[in-house]
């Protein structure tokens, strides 16, 4: 998350949409028939596109498939059908307004009602697997939340879930500005030294969290055009969070913004750098051999400049956005590995699909940017052999959109049908 107060107010809405739940795995076959299919190891459309989907697990994938007795036929008419999509960086627990504000202000119990609207909220616009960095003081409320749609008792993406990031004292994400005798809060967990990373790590898997997030950069300044941010941690430091985590087969990811952290988080072999506004030469060579993903998080930026509290704010926004869509260009011809993260959550769930038309927009072609999100999003969620694809044996997640998406981007903003594990979440209306 890129932290930003925007004074706006937000008024949760608890109002659930009737059958959001889902219906139940369908005991019986069931093909999926579309006018269209994606086929993104072509980069082309398979016409007309047919799933045979049974239990939770896609059977056969074609022009046309097998038929077995008791089949249940959906026919999605002129749609184009294509996997479930992935948002590798998320905030459930967020919503917009002033977010340092809303974990002060919110308790555990409402935010983690808001968690649970915003994940009914990705997964309804097409988003069927996430992973969350971070619940900004909400401790381990989201194990209870990805528990609870492992177990088909609220609607949901797949998730990965870190709990709460790691945070330097002053760092980042701490409490800065407030009065020193209230003893405000960080929204991470503190940790000062490698001893301390590893004890906090520790406890963050002991309460259930699948991977570690850690605060690397900030804050973040710009100056003639001159980008500048300090780092949190050492080489040293991150290399004993990786080896910990890797003790567990666990990752750690880094909210890394630019030099040199964003190169000490390389060095030590983190499994992505978000935001990642400006590497340089060496960290983008070092992340393309380690294959370390960037997560350009463009949308929250594009966001942040256009709500900006004053003009001059939204201009500093802007000239970050700016920079940053220059250095995903360079990013791109370096051979970084490019994986699609929105930050959403400070800006309104279920809208995100704006992050793969601002990845078109600064230089990637749309099948590019679909391979970022599918393949490089289940590579880097760890589930690269079970989503990301239309194939026999991966989980049945899908979603059909009115368009052809390798050629225009913007129709995943209008998703018309989901289906995660076999279970439709969203029917194409008449």
């Amino acid at each position: 998350m890129i932290s930003r107060n925007l004074g706006f107010s937000f008024l949760v809405t608890l109002s659930v949409a009737a059958g959001a739940v889902g219906q139940s795995v369908n005991p019986q076959p069931m093909v999926l028939h579309a006018a269209h299919l994606v086929d993104l190891e072509s980069g082309k459309l398979i016409s007309p596109g047919e799933v045979l989907v049974r239990g939770d697990r896609i059977v056969e994938v074609g022009t046309s498939v097998q038929h077995p007795a008791g089949v249940e036929i959906t026919d999605l008419g002129a749609c184009t059908l294509l996997p479930g999509l992935i948002d590798a960086h998320v905030h459930l627990f967020l919503h917009p307004g002033a977010e340092d504000f809303q974990t002060i202000r919110e308790s555990v119990a409402a935010r983690t009602i808001t968690a649970t609207l915003a994940a009914r909220d990705d997964l309804m616009a097409g988003f069927t697997a996430e992973r969350d960095m971070g619940t900004e003081g909400a401790g381990s409320a989201d194990t209870a939340l990805r528990d609870a749609i492992n177990r088909g008792e609220i609607p949901g993406p797949r998730l990965r879930i870190s709990g709460n990031a790691i945070n330097i004292l002053g760092g980042h994400e701490d409490a800065i500005g407030y009065n020193p005798a209230q003893h405000v809060l960080a929204n991470a967990d503190y940790a000062n030294n490698t001893q301390q990373l590893i004890e906090v790590m520790r406890e963050q898997f002991k309460q259930g969290s699948d991977f570690t997030k850690i605060y690397e950069t900030g804050q973040d300044s710009i100056h003639d055009g001159e980008f500048s941010t300090p780092y949190q941690y050492t080489e040293e430091e991150l290399r004993a969070a990786v080896k910990e985590a890797a003790r567990l087969g666990k990752h750690v990811a880094v909210h890394a913004t630019g030099e040199p952290g964003t190169q000490y988080a390389a060095r030590a072999g983190v499994v992505s750098v978000d935001h990642a506004f400006e590497l340089s030469d060496e960290t983008m060579r070092i992340m393309r051999e380690k294959h370390i993903f960037a997560v350009p998080t463009f949308a929250i930026q594009e966001y942040f400049a256009a709500h900006a509290a004053t003009p001059e704010a939204g201009q500093r926004e802007q000239a970050v956005l700016d920079l940053h869509a220059r250095n995903f260009r360079k990013q791109i011809a370096a051979g970084v590995p490019i994986a699609m993260g929105s930050d959403v959550g400070p800006f309104p769930h279920g809208t995100q699909a704006r992050e793969l038309e601002l990845m078109v927009k600064f230089g990637m072609t749309p099948a590019e940017a679909l391979e970022a999100d599918l393949i490089n999003g289940a590579k880097l969620l760890g589930w690269e052999d079970q989503i990301g694809k239309l194939k026999a044996g991966y989980a049945a997640d899908m979603i059909a959109v009115r368009g052809d998406p390798l050629s225009d981007i913007t129709v995943l903003q209008r998703v018309e049908f989901v289906m995660k594990g076999g279970r439709v979440y969203r029917a194409l209306k008449p």
